[in-house]
């Protein structure tokens, strides 16, 4: 079998394997020319300085690439993100429980004063105060759908006792809180503390471990910001 040669070796491809298809040959004498377009439209030339057959799928074409293409031009990437300081005409709702007093009043104080450093008026927020932490998810899913407010704070101590009560209650409050905000369609912040006593609790409400309670505020006026800003 002849095998054509060609000017340029720079790559070789079977003609059975390759997905370019030829649009036009021409021969002068013992040099042909076969023109192909490949499906990114770009041209593509091989030149043979002698006759060649196309016996099998065993014929290669060397093949010279008019123009180099680099890695594909995407459009720049953007990043969505919630702002703290753009708080104007914010609403929120705080659910707080009872239960465990001493320390949910101290985390509702560092929610509301973060949300007045952050700017956020007193007129755009309201507290709905329920008995205890397993009662959080219910009411803050009514708030959600009442479509009044844009983001709902949950605010909640559980202490470890003697029994296991405490794992129930934990586990009802993370999952109730979850599926408000799932079915509400509003984010619903879980700022409930699971504590193995109360000295952790205490750390955690204004102690040497910070306010989580205000730490949920930060993160309600993010969330509140990148739904209401982004994802309308």
């Amino acid at each position: 079998m002849k095998m054509a040669s060609f000017a340029s070796t720079e790559c070789f491809l079977p003609l059975y394997q390759s997905r370019l298809a030829p649009t036009h040959y021409q021969q002068n004498g013992t040099s042909a020319i076969l023109h192909l377009n490949s499906k990114s439209k770009k041209s593509l030339s091989f030149s043979s300085s002698s006759s060649f057959s196309t016996q099998g799928t065993s014929l290669c074409y060397a093949v010279e690439r008019k123009e180099r293409s680099s890695f594909a031009q995407t459009a720049a990437v953007r990043h969505l993100m919630g702002s703290v300081t753009r708080t104007q005409g914010l609403r929120f709702a705080v659910v707080v429980a009872r239960f465990n007093e001493i320390i949910t009043k101290q985390l509702l104080e560092g929610a509301l004063s973060t949300f007045k450093n952050y700017s956020v008026s007193e007129e755009n927020v309201d507290v709905v105060w329920v008995p205890g932490s397993f009662e959080i998810g219910v009411v803050a899913e009514r708030l959600g759908k009442s479509q009044k407010y844009h983001a709902i704070l949950c605010i909640g101590a559980v202490i470890r006792g003697d029994t296991s009560h405490y794992d129930a209650v934990a586990n009802s409050a993370a999952s109730g809180v979850l599926s408000a905000g799932l079915n509400s369609g509003v984010p619903c912040i879980f700022g409930v503390l699971t504590c193995e006593d109360m000295e952790q609790a205490l750390n955690r409400a204004g102690g040497k471990s910070g306010n989580k309670g205000s730490e949920t505020a930060l993160t309600a006026i993010e969330m509140a910001s990148l739904f209401e800003h982004h994802l309308k």
